[in-house]
């Protein structure tokens, strides 16, 4: 089994985690999963400038 944790690759990043943190994710309800993943969507939205705003919601409509 791999070591627990996050290190820097090239390209992003390689995420380890033990089979028990698996499991707890699993039996996670789907709510509160979705839950977890529209404040992580806030938070980034709110984290990111506006001018890479703009950029994201023209790709999104597909203007770019």
């Amino acid at each position: 089994m791999r070591r627990r944790g996050v290190r820097r690759v090239r390209g992003g990043y390689e995420y380890f985690l033990t089979d028990e943190q698996l499991r707890e994710w699993m039996a996670t309800p789907a709510e509160a999963k979705l839950r977890w993943l529209a404040e992580a969507a806030r938070f980034l939205w709110m984290a990111t400038p506006p001018e890479r705003r703009e950029i994201r919601e023209k790709v999104r409509r597909g203007e770019l």
